[in-house]
C-alpha cells in the first residue's frame, strides 16, 4: 500500500484546536514548533511524498531516498513468552558522495531505535570514522502473553536533495539465547556491534561469561547489561550501563543471579574504533577539522561461552582447605613442642639439677663417684658441651642435646655413670666463676637506662677503636654493652613496625574498599588487574579466593611470634636462675627483631590482600612495601647475630626502609621510560652500595667529613704503592666486593633496560643482597668449624625446596599492570586447584610458607652455639 499526502496540509491539521487549558499564545508556539521539527525547517510551501511498505523478514529492500520522499517499512512478527527471538537490521549505503547522511528509525512498542548512515564514530582527539554499512539488533522487550504479534516500522529519511540509494535487510537472529556450555561464534565491527541473550538455569546463581578471538585487534568491549531498552551497544555509549571491559584476545566476566532481577542479562559485544585503549598503535593522521577518516577493515571474529560458576560447596571446600593447611603447622609445632618436652623431662630424670638438690647431695656427689672413688679432675670423663642442667633459650623447645656420645645409656642407674660427676665438678667451677662476673650488675631498673646516658663500653672511648678493629674478632668483643640497654633497644624495632603497620594499613583499607565501590559502581572491569578466569566474587569482593589465600601470611607470622615468645620466656627464666649457658655461651639472646619479622609477616598478608582487592600499578606499593621491610629486617637479623654492640637503631633502619619505599613511589609514578630518573637512581644507589660497603668493614669505626678524600688516597698510598698488602679482613672483603659487583650490575641493569615494574626491580635488589649474605654467613659458619643442627638444617632444606616450587608459581604472570587491562587478560588462565584457586594464590600459600621456614632457620641456625663460650665464637 503506498501512501501518497501533502507534507504541508498535514501540519496544517495537525495543530487542531488548542484545549481549554492551553493559552493562545502557547498554542500558536507549540503548533510552529512541531512544523518546523516534521518539517526539517523547509520551506512550508514545498510538500513531501510519504511512502508506506508492508514488508518482510529476509528480504533485501533497494531503494532510494531524496529529501522529496520518506519510506516506511512495516513489520509484524509472533513471539512467544518462552522462547525470544532477536532482530536484526542491517543498512549498506550504496553512495558515499551524498551531502547529508540518511536517518534511520525503528519505532517499536515499548523503544525506539535511531542511527545515520554514514554512521560517525569518533576516536582520540576527536577524530572520525564513517561507515556505510550498518547493521543493529533490535530490542526485546519481555512480554506476559503465551503469543503476542508485535509490530515496528522502519522509517528512512533525508535532507539530501539527490538521491541516494541504500539496501535494507530485516532478519531473525536465530542463536539470540545462548545456551549454557554452547559456543557460538559470530562477527562484529564498530558499526555493527552484536548482543546476546542469556536466562539463568533453575539452580544456577553464578556464572562466568567468556568472550575469545583469535586475532589480539581490532580492540574490543564486553558489556554485560540488564534486560531493559535502550541497549548501549555502540563505542561511545557502550560504558554507560552494566559491566564492561576491554579485550583483545580474551575476556571474561562473573555475573552473579542476585544483580539481575530478571533472572536474565545481555552479553553485548563492541569492537572500538580505535586500538589505542587495548595497547594498539595509533596511526597518525594530519588532524584537520571535520575530516573523515578510513577505518578500513575492523570486523572481529569472536565466540561467547556461558558457563556456570563454582557453587558454595567450592566456597566452603577452599575456605576449609586454606585454614586446614595452616593450622596443620600450629599442630606440628605443638606435636614437636610436646616431644621436646617429654625427652627434656627423661633427661632430667636420669641428669639430675644440682640446683634441686641440697649441699650435702650435691657434696657428696661432688666428691665421689658411683664406686666410691673421687676423679682425679673435673674433666677426667667427658665434655662440658652437653651439659643436661642447662636449656638452650632460642630453641623453639629446650636444647640440650649437642653431643650425646659423651653420656652413658638409657636405663643405667643415673648416680652409677661417671660423667655425671664431672659434669656437677664442672657445673660448680662454672657457677661460682659466673656469679663473680655478674656480681658487678647495676641495680638500676630498666626503664631508668639509657645507652645515651653514658659510655656503655666498660673501657675508655679508644677501647672501641682497639677492639673492633682487631684482626680476628670474636662475639665477646662485640657483646660487651649492657644486655638490659641492648633489649630495650632492639624492642623498639618491634614498637616500631607495631606502630608503622596500624598508620599504614588503616589508609590502605579505607582506600581499597573505595575502589572496589568504585567498581562495582561504575562497572569498569579495566580498573582493576584480575585473573577473570579464577576471580570468585564473595559479597561485594570481585576476587575473594585471592584474598583468602593470603591468610597463610597471617597465620604463620602469629605462629612465628608464639614461637619466639615462648624462647624469649625460657631465656628469661634461664637468666633469672643464672644459667651459666644463658650468661656467656652462644649468640646473645635479643629478641626485638624476632618480634618485628613476625608483625611483618603478618603485616604482609593483610595488605597483600588489601592490594588484591583491586590490583593495579598504583596500589601496589600495599603489596611490596613490607615485603622491603622483611628483607630489610632479615638482613639486620643476620648482621646483629655477631655483631649485637654494633648493630643499627630502629629508628636509623626504618628510616633506611623509608627511604626505599620512596624511591618505589617515585619509580612506579616517573620511571617508566625516564632516562634522568634512572640515572639519578643508579648514582644513588651505587653510592649508598659503597658507603654500606665502608661501614661493614671497619665495623663503623670511621667518619664520613671533609677529611675522608685525604684519607682514601693516604690508604691508597700506604697500602697499594708504597707497599702491596693484602686487606686486613679477608672474609669481610670478599663479602663486599660480591655485594658491590652484585649491586653494581643490577643497576647497570636498570639503567639500561629501564625495566616498567619498578617496584619489582627495587625487590629484586633487597632479595638479592638477603640471599647473598645469607649463604655468605652459612659459608662462613662452616668455615668456622661450626655445626648446623638437625632441626635448622631441615628448616633449610624444607625451605629452600618450597622457595623453589613458590617462584615457579610466580612467575606464571597472570595479569601484568604493566601492560593494558586487556593485554594484561590474555595472560588469564583458568583455576588448577579446587575450581577455587589460581596460579598466584599457590604462590600465596607457599610463598607464606617458605617465609615462615626462612624464619626458622634464622632462628635455630645458631643452637649448636648455646654451650660454646663467646670468646670462641668468630665474628664474621
Amino acid at each position: 500500500m503506498v501512501l501518497r499526502s501533502s507534507w504541508k496540509s498535514r501540519h496544517k491539521n495537525s495543530c487542531g484546536p488548542a484545549p481549554r487549558w492551553i493559552r493562545p499564545g502557547l498554542a500558536a508556539l507549540l503548533c510552529l514548533c512541531v512544523t518546523r521539527l516534521a518539517c526539517g525547517s523547509e520551506p512550508v510551501g514545498e510538500t513531501k511524498n510519504i511512502i508506506q511498505k508492508d514488508a518482510e523478514f529476509d528480504v533485501t529492500y533497494n531503494d532510494t531516498v531524496t529529501s522529496e520522499n520518506q519510506t516506511i517499512y512495516a513489520f509484524n512478527h509472533t513471539i512467544s513468552r518462552n522462547k525470544t527471538e532477536g532482530v536484526r537490521v542491517s543498512v549498506d549505503v550504496l553512495s558515499n558522495k551524498s551531502e547529508s547522511p540518511i536517518l534511520f528509525v525503528v519505532r517499536q512498542k515499548q523503544a525506539v531505535l535511531s542511527f545515520q548512515v554514514p554512521l560517525i564514530l569518533r576516536g582520540l582527539y576527536q577524530r572520525k570514522y564513517p561507515y556505510y554499512h550498518v547493521g543493529r539488533t533490535l530490542c526485546q522487550p519481555p512480554t506476559r502473553a503465551a503469543l503476542e504479534t508485535q509490530y515496528f516500522f522502519v522509517d528512512v529519511s533525508t535532507l539530501s536533495s539527490q538521491g541516494t540509494n541504500y539496501q535494507l535487510r530485516v532478519s531473525r537472529v536465530e542463536s539470540f539465547t545462548l545456551q549454557t556450555n554452547k559456543k557460538f561464534s559470530f562477527t562484529a565491527s564498530p558499526s555493527q556491534p552484536q548482543y546476546f541473550k542469556y536466562v539463568f538455569p533453575d539452580g544456577v546463581d553464578t556464572v562466568i561469561v567468556k568472550v575469545n578471538s583469535d586475532m589480539n585487534f581490532p580492540c574490543s568491549v564486553m558489556s554485560i547489561q540488564d534486560i531493559q531498552c535502550p541497549v548501549y551497544d555502540l563505542d561511545n555509549n557502550v560504558a554507560f550501563i552494566g559491566m564492561y571491559q576491554t579485550m583483545t584476545k580474551k575476556g571474561a566476566i562473573t555475573v552473579q543471579r542476585k544483580d539481575f532481577p530478571s533472572n536474565s542479562f545481555y552479553v553485548v559485544v563492541v569492537v572500538k574504533t580505535e586500538d589505542e585503549a587495548c595497547g594498539g598503535p595509533l596511526r597518525f593522521y594530519p588532524l584537520r577539522p571535520d575530516e573523515l577518516i578510513d577505518a578500513g577493515n575492523r570486523s572481529k571474529v569472536l565466540d561467547v561461552m556461558v558457563s556456570p560458576a563454582i557453587n558454595l560447596e567450592a566456597y566452603v571446600m577452599g575456605m576449609l582447605f586454606c585454614l586446614g593447611i595452616f593450622f596443620s603447622f600450629y599442630l606440628l609445632t605443638l606435636l614437636y613442642a610436646c616431644l621436646e618436652n617429654t625427652r627434656l623431662n627423661k633427661r632430667r630424670e636420669a641428669f639430675p639439677n644440682p640446683a634441686d638438690m641440697s649441699p650435702a647431695e650435691t657434696a657428696s656427689l661432688l666428691g665421689k663417684n658411683g664406686d666410691g672413688k673421687t676423679p682425679a679432675s673435673p674433666y677426667e670423663y667427658g665434655s662440658f658441651a652437653d651439659n643436661g642442667s642447662t636449656m638452650s633459650s632460642e630453641a623453639i623447645t629446650d636444647s640440650a642435646t649437642s653431643t650425646d656420645n659423651n653420656y652413658g645409656y638409657m636405663g643405667q642407674e643415673p648416680f652409677k655413670r661417671r660423667p655425671i660427676l664431672s659434669h656437677l665438678h664442672h657445673i660448680a667451677i662454672r657457677i661460682e666463676r659466673s656469679l663473680e662476673s655478674v656480681a658487678r650488675s647495676r641495680q638500676e631498673s630498666l626503664s631508668s637506662v639509657e645507652e645515651d646516658d653514658y659510655d656503655t663500653l666498660d673501657d675508655i672511648h679508644s677501647d672501641k677503636n682497639i677492639v673492633r678493629t682487631k684482626k680476628f674478632l670474636y662475639v665477646s668483643d662485640l657483646a660487651r654493652k649492657d644486655k638490659r640497654i641492648l633489649s630495650k633497644k632492639y624492642q623498639i624495632y618491634f614498637w616500631n613496625i607495631a606502630t608503622i603497620a596500624v598508620f599504614y594499613a588503616l589508609p590502605v583499607i579505607q582506600l581499597v574498599i573505595t575502589y572496589q565501590t568504585v567498581v562495582n559502581v561504575t562497572g569498569n572491569q579495566d580498573i582493576c588487574y584480575y585473573n577473570f578466569l579464577c576471580a570468585h566474587p564473595l559479597g561485594a569482593l570481585s576476587a575473594f579466593n585471592n584474598i583468602l589465600s593470603n591468610l597463610g601470611y597471617v597465620m604463620l607470622g602469629l605462629l612465628f611470634l608464639l614461637i619466639v615468645l615462648k624462647r624469649d620466656i625460657a631465656h628469661s627464666r634461664a637468666m633469672e636462675r643464672r644459667d651459666v649457658n644463658a650468661l656467656e655461651c652462644g649468640i646473645p639472646k635479643h629478641f626485638g627483631l624476632f618480634y618485628a619479622m613476625g608483625t611483618a609477616l603478618m603485616m604482609e598478608g593483610l595488605l597483600s590482600a588489601c592490594y588484591h582487592v583491586c590490583p593495579n600499578y598504583t596500589n601496589f606499593q600495599f603489596d611490596t612495601s613490607f615485603m622491603y621491610m622483611i628483607a630489610g629486617l632479615c638482613m639486620l637479623k643476620l648482621y646483629q647475630k655477631r655483631h649485637p654492640d654494633i648493630n643499627a637503631s630502629a629508628y636509623t633502619a626504618y628510616a633506611c626502609l623509608a627511604a626505599v619505599i620512596f624511591f618505589s613511589v617515585l619509580g612506579v609514578v616517573f620511571g617508566r621510560g625516564n632516562t634522568a630518573f634512572w640515572i639519578v637512581f643508579s648514582v644513588i644507589h651505587i653510592v649508598a652500595t659503597l658507603l654500606l660497603s665502608t661501614q661493614l668493614y671497619y665495623m663503623g669505626r670511621w667518619r664520613l667529613d671533609a677529611g675522608i678524600l685525604r684519607r682514601i688516597v693516604y690508604v691508597i698510598y700506604t697500602d697499594c704503592i708504597r707497599q702491596c698488602s693484602g686487606p686486613m679482613y679477608i672474609d669481610r672483603m670478599v663479602l663486599l666486593v660480591m655485594g658491590n659487583i652484585v649491586n653494581w650490575s643490577l643497576a647497570a641493569y636498570g639503567l639500561i633496560q629501564k625495566p616498567n615494574d619498578f617496584a619489582s626491580y627495587l625487590l629484586a635488589i633487597a632479595i638479592c643482597n638477603l640471599l647473598l649474605y645469607f649463604a655468605f654467613y652459612i659459608i662462613m659458619k662452616l668455615r668456622s668449624g661450626e655445626r648446623i643442627k638437625c632441626l635448622a638444617l631441615v628448616c633449610i632444606l624444607f625451605t629452600a625446596v618450597v622457595w623453589g616450587f613458590a617462584l615457579y608459581f610466580f612467575f606464571q604472570g597472570l595479569s601484568t599492570w604493566q601492560k593494558t587491562p586487556a593485554e594484561s587478560r590474555e595472560h588469564n588462565r583458568d583455576c588448577i586447584l579446587l575450581s577455587f584457586f589460581d596460579d598466584h594464590d599457590i604462590w600465596h600459600f607457599l610463598s607464606s610458607i617458605a617465609m615462615f621456614g626462612s624464619f626458622l632457620v634464622l632462628l635455630t641456625m645458631d643452637d649448636d652455639l648455646d654451650t660454646v663460650q663467646r670468646d670462641k665464637i668468630y665474628v664474621f
